[in-house]
């Protein structure tokens, strides 16, 4: 019952230009489907007028720019595909028959009539499902020691993010306590600096006070001098008397 329903599911989907289950599904204006390719092709050889194409199996006439994609028969082929190929892949492409046996030495799923065919004859053979079996354990076996090796790992790198994470706290610490020296050394620096400045200022005031000290004194000594000079040019210049008096009173000058 369920091959007739898909063999009628099949008989319409299939192209009736290739005979095939359709691939690219379009519709023409009078409802039948093809495969684009096919339609295409059909219509390049048969034109019946400028666009105008003639259905191949209702011979009415339909516009070429009116194909239609049709995305629910194409999901119907893809489904159909997926249904018969299971069936196809259970029998043996030599024989027809079910593939029930799996061949050790071939390590291939066979029928029974290729077990006493030349190229497996002799080989150690048994049901497909014994040999299912057996993989089946020979994988557990595999899976366990995958699982325990996966746990080694997880544990592996639950070390490898602890010692990151320890390593990367230990230089951050190293990294505040370089910043926290330097600082400490730049508040010393930042301080000497400052008393330099200040006792070097104090000395330039003090310099700069007794310069101009100096320099007051040294004017009003001039001014002095510059007194005398005028005075005793006065007398040169002056009488006998005047040149006596300056004999005289010398020892105030000198």
């Amino acid at each position: 019952m369920a091959s007739s329903v898909l063999e009628n599911v099949k008989e319409e989907v299939t192209c009736p230009i290739c005979l095939e289950l359709m691939k690219d599904p379009v519709s023409t204006d009078c409802g039948h489907y093809f495969c684009k390719l096919c339609i295409t092709s059909n219509y390049e050889s048969m034109q019946h007028g400028e666009g105008v194409g003639r259905c191949p199996v209702c011979r009415i006439t339909y516009q070429f720019e009116n194909l239609r994609p049709s995305r629910h028969v194409a999901n119907i082929v893809e489904r159909l595909r997926e249904l018969t190929l299971p069936l196809k892949a259970d029998l043996c492409e030599l024989h027809g028959e079910k593939l029930l046996l799996f061949c050790k030495e071939d390590e291939e799923v066979i029928c029974w009539l290729c077990e006493h065919s030349q190229k497996h004859c002799g080989h150690h053979t048994l049901l497909m499902e014994e040999a299912a079996q057996e993989y089946r354990e020979m994988l557990g076996k595999v899976l366990e020691k995958l699982k325990k090796d996966e746990k080694e790992l997880e544990k592996w790198e639950a070390h490898i993010e602890e010692e990151s994470t320890s390593w990367k706290n230990q230089i951050e610490g190293e990294i505040r306590d370089v910043r926290g020296e330097f600082k400490k050394m730049r508040n010393i620096l930042d301080s000497e600096e400052k008393e330099h400045l200040q006792k070097l200022k104090k000395e330039e005031e003090d310099g700069l006070r007794i310069l101009a000290e100096s320099r007051k004194q040294l004017a009003q000594d001039v001014q002095y001098l510059r007194g005398l000079i005028s005075d005793v040019q006065y007398r040169v210049q002056g009488s006998a008397r005047a040149m006596l008096q300056v004999s005289l009173t010398r020892s105030a000058y000198f």
